[in-house]
Parts: C-alpha cells; sequence; structure tokens
C-alpha cells in the first residue's frame, strides 16, 4: 500500500508535472510512466548483467557503446538514467527528447510487440529543461524510497497510486486489485511452465505480472533452462486485452520491465466479435469490470446466446468459459451480486458453472479490500472448465481479514487470513469434516442446487449460538434501587459541599 512518506514523494511529483503545465492527469500518468520506464531500463540492464556474470554466460546490454538512431550513431552510455541524470538541465533535455526517448520507441526489434505497437505513437511532453530535472531529481527521490521497501511489490502499487488520481474510473467501473489479492489468487492457481495464461481485462498487467515473478520464483529451472519453455514464457504465454491504450501502454512496459519480453497485449473489446479467442488457454486470472450495462449489439453472439443479459460481469464469467480450453482453470473476482442475484441470467451463470464445469471455491472477502477506491463486497470464483460437469463438493471460505484495516485508511493489521485461504485450499482433501461454523467448510453439490444454485455463504455458514445466562428479574431490581439509593446519598454530599 501506498503510506507516508512514499504517498507524499509521489503527490510532490505529480505537482511538479501539474505547476509545469501537464494538467491532464492521463498526460501525467503516461509521461511519469515512460521515465520511470527509463529509469527501470537501466536498473534491469545492471542485473542481468550481474546475472549472466555469475552464471556465466554472455551479455549483450541493451545500451551497447554504438547505437544507431536514425541515420546517428551514438554512444549508448549517454542513454542509461544514472549517466544522464547528472547532466546540466539543457543536456539533459536533449539528450532525453533526441536521443533516449527514440531510443525506448524503437528499442523492441519486433515491430508486431505488444511494446512496439503502443510505444509507436508515445509523445514526450515535458515541457521545459528546468521541469524535466525537477522532476528526475524527484524520481531519484522516490526510488530511493522504494528501494527501502524491499519486501513489498511497490513499483505496481506506485502504478496503481497514479492511476487512482484519475478523476474519472471510466463507464466500465474500471479500478485496482490490490496487490496482494492478485498475488493470492496466484499462489492458488500455481501456474505450471507450460500454462498459456491470459487477463481479457488486463488494465496495467497486474495479474500476468505476478504470474510471471510466480514463475520465476517456483519453476526457475524448468523454464530457465530449457530453451523451449524459456522461448514460450517470453514470447506465447502470456495474453492480455484492454480498451484503453495508456493502460496497455502502461501493461507492455510493465511485462517488459519485469523480464518478459513479447507479451500479447492488444487494443480489444474482449466482449465483442473483436475477440475470437475459444478453447486456447489454460489459465485465466481476472477481475473484470462490473459496473455497467452493454448494448446487446456490442456483445458477441455466441456469448449471449448462452448468457442473455446486460451486466458485464455476467457476460465476463460466460466469456471466461469459451475461452478456455477444456481441462483449463480460472480464478476471478465477481461482486456478491453475482452469487446471490435472482434473475433468470444469474441463476444460468452459477448453474452453467455447476452443473457443465468444475466448480471448486467460493471465496468471500469483506467489504474494505478495495477501498479506498470501492467499498464493493466481492468474491473469488474458482473453477475448471469440464463441459461435462464434475462438480463434487464446492470449497467455501469465509475471508474476515487481508492484512489491512477495512476502512479508506487501509493500515497495515495483524490479522490476515491469505496464508491460512492458500493452505487450506491446497489441501481441500482435508476439509471435508470440517463445520459450517468454522471459516471454510465443504459444500456438497446437491446442497446447492437445492439452493437454487445460490452460491452466498451465508446459505450455507452456521452460526453458533453461545446461550447467555442473566441473573433473575428478583436480583436486577434489587441491584437497580441499591444503585438509586446510592445516587441519592451521592446528590446529598455534593448538596452539603454548596
Amino acid at each position: 500500500m501506498i503510506t507516508g512518506e512514499l504517498k507524499n514523494k509521489i503527490d510532490s511529483l505529480w505537482e511538479i508535472f501539474w505547476t509545469g503545465g501537464l494538467t491532464n492527469p492521463l498526460d501525467v500518468i503516461e509521461q511519469m510512466t515512460y521515465l520511470m520506464f527509463i529509469h527501470d531500463l537501466d536498473d534491469t540492464d545492471n542485473i542481468h548483467a550481474k546475472e549472466s556474470a555469475m552464471l556465466g554466460l554472455p551479455f549483450q546490454s541493451i545500451f551497447t557503446t554504438e547505437v544507431k538512431l536514425g541515420d546517428r550513431i551514438i554512444d549508448g552510455v549517454q542513454l542509461k538514467w544514472s549517466v544522464f541524470h547528472d547532466f546540466p538541465a539543457q543536456k539533459m533535455y536533449a539528450v532525453v527528447q533526441e536521443m533516449v526517448f527514440p531510443f525506448i520507441k524503437n528499442l523492441h526489434g519486433d515491430k508486431d510487440s505488444a511494446y512496439s505497437k503502443y510505444m509507436g505513437d508515445a509523445i514526450f511532453k515535458v515541457p521545459t529543461p528546468l521541469i524535466l530535472s525537477k522532476i528526475v531529481d524527484a524520481m531519484d527521490d522516490l526510488y530511493d524510497w522504494m528501494a527501502e521497501l524491499k519486501d513489498m511489490d511497490v513499483r505496481g502499487d506506485v502504478y496503481e497510486y497514479l492511476l487512482s488520481k484519475l478523476a474519472n474510473s471510466g463507464v466500465n467501473g474500471q479500478f485496482r486489485t490490490p496487490r496482494h489479492i492478485i498475488r493470492m489468487m496466484v499462489e492458488l492457481m500455481e501456474p505450471a511452465a507450460d500454462d498459456v495464461i491470459c487477463d481479457p481485462a488486463c488494465g496495467t498487467s497486474g495479474f500476468l505480472v505476478a504470474a510471471g515473478e510466480y514463475l520465476k520464483e517456483n519453476k526457475k529451472d524448468e523454464i530457465f533452462y530449457n530453451k523451449e519453455k524459456k522461448d514460450h514464457y517470453m514470447n506465447h504465454m502470456f495474453h492480455g486485452f484492454d480498451m484503453d491504450r495508456t493502460m496497455l501502454r502502461i501493461g507492455a512496459m510493465n511485462m517488459m520491465t519485469h523480464g518478459i519480453n513479447n507479451p500479447f497485449i492488444e487494443y480489444r473489446d474482449s466482449l465483442s466479435d473483436q475477440n475470437t479467442d475459444r478453447n486456447k488457454y489454460s489459465l485465466i486470472l481476472a477481475n473484470p469490470p462490473f459496473k455497467g450495462s452493454l448494448d446487446y449489439d456490442i456483445v458477441s453472439a455466441d456469448i449471449l446466446k448462452k448468457c442473455k443479459t446486460k451486466k458485464t460481469e455476467l457476460l465476463f464469467i460466460e466469456l471466461f468459459v469459451q475461452m478456455l480450453r477444456t481441462g483449463g482453470r480460472c480464478a476471478c473476482i465477481v461482486p456478491d451480486g453475482v452469487l446471490f442475484g435472482s434473475s433468470a441470467a444469474h441463476k444460468a451463470v452459477r448453474k452453467e458453472l455447476v452443473e457443465n464445469q468444475r466448480l471448486e471455491a467460493v471465496i468471500s472477502m469483506p467489504p474494505g479490500v478495495f477501498k479506498p477506491y470501492a467499498g464493493v463486497s466481492t468474491g473469488i470464483l474458482i473453477f475448471t472448465k469440464t463441459e461435462h460437469g464434475g462438480t463434487d463438493n464446492v470449497w467455501f471460505y469465509d475471508m474476515q481479514a487481508d492484512g489491512y484495516s477495512l476502512d479508506d485508511k487501509r493500515n497495515k493489521v495483524n490479522e490476515n487470513d491469505i496464508s491460512d485461504i492458500i493452505e487450506r485450499f491446497r489441501h481441500r482433501d482435508m476439509e471435508t469434516d470440517r463445520k459450517r461454523t468454522e471459516k471454510s467448510f465443504m459444500v456438497p453439490k446437491q446442497d446447492i442446487v437445492d439452493q437454487g444454485y445460490d452460491l452466498s455463504i451465508n446459505k450455507y455458514k452456521e452460526m453458533e449460538y453461545v446461550p447467555v445466562e442473566y441473573p433473575p428479574t428478583e436480583e436486577i431490581m434489587k441491584e437497580i434501587v441499591e444503585l438509586n439509593v446510592q445516587i441519592t446519598e451521592e446528590i446529598e454530599v455534593l448538596k452539603g459541599m454548596l
């Protein structure tokens, strides 16, 4: 979470842009993102150089001694943030505008890559050398603070905090997914080295980045010492779609900086006929748009055939089923209404997951998880596409804490169910004997059918009532009389003092 001094530093950096004449929040976010990317390129290049040296592997820096920019050949070293940030303001501005920016726009050799697509029309908009110098100094200060918080995914939170400054969150209710919730969902799904992973509403690519980081941490030897699997990881594993070009730029740069060279990130309305991907992905991780309704004529006909509704949250669940290959898995965040809504479309979607696919888990999250951006109550659905049913027992978990206070401040607290959720989910075979008064329990499919496919945990959770014994009425009345006598005596004493 972005708090305290780090938040103040980001706000101060934002203020430099604002007072310098960049008053459109989207412009500020884009320019800040480009500069963060330039800074991270330098850091990442240095890390890769050290890793190659440790492994005894050859390494070719992207900042080679000679870099070709159009008709010019220049010394690539001066393109490094750690070098040009010491230049005088005028020289720094000239280097960034005339050399560094053209360099990052053409960094990726594949002109069909996601990075090339969304950097191709990027424009450097910082107005003056003085403003750029102030921005660079402020960003150096910001990165010093970020370096002190090594245990946190600060960079992802910085991106999301910047995005939270957008006054208009979009017609489809776009808002952030907390990083610790993303990581929990990735841990629950345990991506494999041969997975093909998709987020059809990817935003800044948070789920894809987290999946990539999980694989680096847990499947490093399997992926990076196998030529075919490394090529799959770099070029074919990750797919993301969004309808906001700014998000796509940020997402592409986010993925590249995390070491994924060529993710397939594309401008696409996932619910429309633009999206022809069917039976393709082995894993979908997503937090699709909740709010808003779409016109029937812009939704793909094969989705409407199965789910006749205008509600985006229901349409996306049906879309996930269709995009998954048989045996593919999905973990997605849904608003509570999906779990218990009484409309025909709500019931049809839930019946589809229970009867035709294998619904595995429903995790109920507390309403404060998405604060301060939204107070909506949400849950996580986990299912596997089978097309032949297979739902036996569904695992329910009543999540009550996520490690942060559930108010707008979202301060860190000791109460946290996340590690318990992951541990219990991975050992669901040991959950069958749990009582329904506990945090987690199994519900047989027939019980869900009998409840009209309602997936709200409150339908199945049992409350344990502890009887409270009160003293007899005579004793209570005696105590009240005694208290009244005592009060009268005290009042008389006070009168005497006056």
